[in-house]
């Protein structure tokens, strides 16, 4: 029995003094496993609290991970309750990962969020014209904490966007002589956007007791770029490039110049201990620059018309 617990208290020590994975390095390990056939495509994953323990790490740290993996589409069925599985498709799945193409944002925004939402503190800033991608790709999460799956502790999100008081650079009729048709628009859908995102995460308080903060501020410009910020470790980056194009306004086709958010082609970088440091330089760089935008020249925004 005595020596049972010194062998106990041994295997304690030494699990205490294995330096501490972040979740980065575990999913880039398992990333490894996948694509050297380790893990094989339909195969289950060992379960959460094996991995826990095989890495040292808390199960929050695997569950976002794996979150970052099922971003990738190496993973799918990725839950609270049962282990994961290799996607069976690898042959045909968009690699993931640091160095990965970009992709649209409606595909790789939504995934990388969800991820994001497996931390116990989430935190999330966003510089954007409307708000549209970001209320879109909080919609999973939001699933995930309704159905019991997820429950962080704290979400803070920050969100940039447009004053209501700039003429935009975009959208504007190509025919300036065209009326104020199109930056009433672009205002209500703004405004709309930022409504249902912040009502949507607020609602967590009373729902799941999660503490969340929502906050908005106003830009003096119009935002050539869309940045999104999460949980201090991941930029996702897009231009957004203006074309000419036409759409119905108020019962009037109206040709104009605008950008399609929504499938601007974002840039993934990631500030894990495996990245690259230009990856990790392009990371801190943005939150300062969020941060200096966030703090000096934008202004408080009211979502009212």
């Amino acid at each position: 029995m005595f020596v049972e617990r010194e062998r106990a208290a041994v295997d304690r020590r030494k699990s205490s003094q294995r330096p501490r994975r972040s979740h980065h390095e575990v999913a880039d390990v398992l990333r490894r496993r996948i694509r050297s056939g380790e893990l094989r495509p339909g195969q289950r994953m060992p379960t959460q609290a094996k991995l826990a323990d095989e890495f040292g790490v808390e199960r929050g740290a695997v569950r976002q991970a794996l979150r970052i993996l099922q971003s990738e589409r190496l993973l799918t069925n990725v839950s609270k309750g049962s282990p994961a599985t290799v996607a069976a498709d690898l042959a045909t799945t968009v690699t993931g990962g640091p160095g990965a193409p970009p992709r649209p944002t409606m595909v790789e925004l939504a995934p990388r969020i969800s991820a994001a939402f497996a931390a116990p503190h989430v935190a999330i800033d966003a510089l954007c014209l409307t708000a549209v991608s970001l209320t879109l790709a909080v919609g999973e999460p939001l699933r995930e904490i309704h159905a019991g799956r997820i429950k962080p502790a704290r979400v803070d999100v920050r969100v940039l966007l447009p004053s209501r008081d700039i003429p935009l650079a975009f959208p504007v009729p190509v025919d300036a002589s065209v009326d104020g048709r199109l930056q009433r628009r672009w205002l209500a859908q703004r405004n709309a956007q930022g409504q249902v995102l912040r009502h949507n995460l607020l609602a967590l308080r009373s729902t799941h007791g999660v503490d969340v903060h929502v906050t908005f501020r106003a830009l003096p410009f119009t935002p050539p770029v869309k940045l999104y910020l999460l949980n201090g470790t991941e930029a996702l980056f897009a231009y957004y490039t203006v074309r000419r194009t036409e759409a119905e306004v108020d019962s009037e086709q109206l040709e104009m110049y605008d950008a399609e958010g929504t499938q601007s082609m974002l840039f993934a970088f990631e500030r894990g201990t495996a990245s690259a440091p230009p990856d990790a330089r392009f990371v801190e760089q943005s939150r300062l620059w969020f941060d200096a935008l966030w703090g000096t020249i934008s202004s408080e925004l009211v979502l009212t018309s």
